[in-house]
């Protein structure tokens, strides 16, 4: 019952993330948060258009796509007026060119097997910079909670990750790298849980928070666990999209909850 109520909402809400309250970067721990929210957004949007290609939850994979690239823009913006220095302002007007290319692809054609290759290789570009630039904000916080927004945020994006290689995999498109890399992400992921739940920063709150991420990421694994077993029915494939945008909606709020911590 916790499972439906929980995919209800997300198909419901925005599928699941809140969009930040504020229009603006308030400090370096927000731009952190900010600038790895982008990495998490660059793999969203890619899962999006593959599951628009193989019409999986198809009015949700819009919306989703569609909110996501409203959401990177205004981010971009935030994030290159706020940059402190000239190597982030470096990475930000590199990460724009990159973006500009990829926003194309996602929304000059409708999605079609013979660009997903192509489509692939442009969000691991912007993908890239956005993980360049989160680096960047924090070593210019240059304080321990930096450190634990960073990995909270890209626990958002390994999520959107694996999700997307397990739709590029079932089409197939280069499905031998795809299968290597959810294996790749599923052990940063579980190692990263644990390093937060650790953490001496970590609150009740963002302990509570981290349980009930455990909990979806049982189901989501359980859902990517049906690749290796050859499954490639639309259920399974709906699985993944929902148990996804579930998780990632606890692990951005465990991310906005790190980034409020005092430095």
């Amino acid at each position: 019952m916790q499972r439906r109520t929980l995919i209800a909402v997300a198909a419901a809400g925005g599928l699941g993330l809140a969009l930040p309250a504020h229009a603006q970067v308030l400090d370096l721990s927000d731009a952190i948060n900010k600038a790895g929210r982008q990495r998490m957004l660059s793999q969203r949007m890619g899962k999006a258009w593959l599951a628009l290609l193989q019409n999986v939850e198809k009015a949700s994979a819009q919306l989703v796509l569609d909110k996501s690239m409203a959401l990177f823009d205004r981010q971009l913006a935030e994030l290159k007026g706020f940059a402190p220095t000239p190597d982030v302002q470096a990475t930000y007007g590199k990460l724009d060119a990159a973006w500009s290319e990829y926003k194309t692809a996602l929304v000059g054609k409708s999605p079609t097997r013979e660009n997903a290759g192509s489509l692939l290789q442009l969000d691991a570009k912007v993908l890239a910079l956005a993980h360049q630039g989160t680096v960047q904000y924090e070593a210019a916080l240059a304080k321990p909670v930096g450190k634990l927004v960073n990995i909270a945020g890209r626990q958002r994006m390994l999520s959107q990750r694996m999700a997307k290689f397990y739709l590029a995999a079932t089409l197939p498109v280069d499905a031998s790298v795809a299968t290597a890399e959810i294996a790749k992400a599923r052990n940063e992921f579980t190692t990263a849980m644990e390093l937060l739940r650790n953490a001496p920063e970590a609150t009740l709150r963002i302990k509570d928070e981290l349980t009930l991420a455990d909990a979806q990421w049982v189901f989501f694994d359980m859902a990517l666990k049906q690749l290796q077993e050859g499954a490639q029915r639309p259920r399974p494939m709906a699985e993944i999209f929902i148990s996804s945008e579930n998780l990632l909606a606890v692990m951005d709020r465990v991310t906005g909850m790190y980034s409020s911590l005092k430095a």
